[in-house]
């Protein structure tokens, strides 16, 4: 490796060091002074966020570090013998990533307080799978997305039976097994593209199906499966339907904050390497692969609005919304093949359907992130997750039902939040891209989550509380709220500092 190939993955080591750093720090501290864990955690995420940062600036031509102005911007990115390219799009997924694990682990502070013998252990795993997701975002070779994506989810599979009681190994369990059949379908489909194209690389992947003739599906029998196996893995890395079956129990018997951190972190990543490898490996056969993301797209809002319905436990009903959101942004993922067909590849191409999928992205962290906070600090107190139990929050923590409601209202989409201005793109562009039956199954199931969303609101605002006891919490839990309800209300006021760099993102990806 060069100086150069380390200055571009130093985020990546960054992050690595930081979770070695949180063990060894462990190690050397007495039982009395775990709860510094924590705040170190918080702080040694400066360092990937500045090298990130630097990197960001130094691909736009206004600083240099190590050979000229604009070095970095010119150079070919793309480093380790071309397993990983660090560009925009990477940078983009790279802040998100960082933003997400920095809220997680202030939010976890009072949580892991029951666990102080493990706190080491969770916050280097949050660490470990945060490098893995960084990573996934980088990587254009098959190999590096499969171990990119097995760092980001084995960590994850540890986390969500942390808790050692029977509903939370039993969601580590399912997470570890479900994962590990979608890492094997996905693992098979890697090697019947690897067999027909000859090369492990995207671009190389790209080049190999646009040469390729013949009337079969994708101009190959085996790349047809191939293609079908690797969208069926990616499938359950998005929690979208039909490869949904194991949202649910995990959401419910994971510990909370890991929730949290999955449900937009680990999306976030997933969907980052599903529209690499889709828009830069197999764009030449986009309209085959298309139709079927459209299926799934509809398939995902449909199952997970209308169960979400019948759920009295929140966390379940999280995890079903969950599933209803990965189909709204893989909306936007079939209206980007459609609108940039033809011209993907053109310097002035920026596909409205991509670029509102990684404004989608961040709003829904942003929305999703300050809920799960405000279920962190609730259901710590109360000891349960019947939606029922939250009745008269209003009167035992205003400010706790207050906020918890406006994250509601925005997961709808009601105006003037992120995710309004984020379905706004995505339907606009389905219309525009032809998909308007798929345009208008989303703003029908939208309306359907209303009432999932508005039910919870009405149980906090209009019912009896069954206890005066208020709701309290340590303050790095309420600054984790307080930054995420800021950026939620943030995008959905000024969507254009997110959208720009959202675009910018979509550039670097389809060069």
């Amino acid at each position: 490796m060069s100086v150069h190939d380390f200055y571009v993955t130093s985020p990546y080591l960054a992050m690595a060091g930081a979770a070695v750093l949180v063990i060894l720090l462990d190690l050397v501290l007495p039982l009395r002074g775990k709860g510094l864990l924590p705040y170190f955690a918080f702080a040694a995420l400066a360092g990937p966020f500045v090298l990130s940062l630097i990197q960001f600036y130094d691909l736009s031509g206004s600083i240099n570090l190590l050979h000229g102005a604009g070095a970095f911007a010119t150079e070919e990115p793309s480093i380790l013998l071309g397993t990983l390219s660090v560009d925009r799009f990477a940078l983009f997924f790279n802040f998100l990533v960082i933003g997400a694990t920095a809220l997680v682990v202030l939010a976890s502070t009072g949580y892991v307080r029951n666990m102080e013998r493990f706190q080491g252990e969770y916050f280097a795993l949050i660490l470990f799978s945060a490098t893995g997701m960084m990573l996934l975002a980088a990587a254009t070779e098959l190999i590096t997305i499969y171990i990119s994506l097995e760092l980001t989810t084995l960590p994850l599979a540890a986390l969500a039976a942390f808790l050692m009681n029977q509903r939370s190994s039993e969601a580590g369990m399912k997470f570890l097994i479900i994962g590990a059949i979608s890492s094997a379908l996905m693992l098979y489909g890697m090697a019947l593209v690897f067999g027909f194209t000859g090369s492990t690389h995207l671009a190389d992947i790209s080049t190999a199906i646009g040469q390729a003739t013949g009337d079969a599906p994708f101009g190959s029998y085996a790349l047809f499966v191939g293609i079908i196996l690797m969208i069926a893995g990616f499938g359950f890395k998005l929690s979208a339907a039909p490869f949904q079956m194991w949202v649910p129990d995990v959401y419910e018997g994971a510990p909370t904050p890991v929730v949290g951190f999955l449900s937009v972190a680990s999306k976030a990543a997933a969907f980052a390497i599903f529209l690499r490898v889709l828009f830069t490996g197999f764009f030449d056969v986009a309209l085959d692969w298309g139709i079927l993301i459209a299926g799934l797209a509809a398939a995902s809002m449909v199952i997970g609005n209308l169960v979400a319905i019948s759920q009295s436990n929140i966390r379940r009903l999280f995890g079903y919304s969950t599933i209803s959101h990965a189909g709204y942004i893989l909306v936007g993922v079939a209206a980007g093949v459609k609108s940039g067909e033809g011209v993907f590849r053109a310097p002035e191409f920026a596909a409205i359907g991509l670029d509102s999928v990684l404004f989608y992205l961040a709003a829904y962290a942003a929305a999703n992130l300050t809920a799960f906070f405000a279920i962190i600090m609730i259901s710590s107190k109360i000891d349960s997750d019947q939606i029922s139990d939250y009745a008269g929050l209003v009167t035992r923590s205003p400010v706790l039902a207050i906020v918890l409601a406006l994250s509601l209202l925005a997961l709808i989409g009601v105006p003037p939040t992120g995710i309004f201005i984020a379905k706004l793109y995505i339907f606009t562009a389905a219309v525009d891209s032809g998909l308007l039956w798929l345009a208008l199954l989303g703003v029908i199931n939208s309306a359907v989550s209303a009432y999932y969303y508005v039910r919870i609101i009405r149980v906090m605002f209009t019912q009896p509380a069954t206890s005066e006891e208020k709701i309290t919490a340590p303050p790095a839990p309420w600054l984790a709220l307080g930054l995420a309800a800021a950026a939620m209300v943030f995008m959905g006021i000024a969507p254009g500092f997110v959208m720009e760099a959202a675009q910018g993102a979509v550039r670097a990806l389809a060069v």
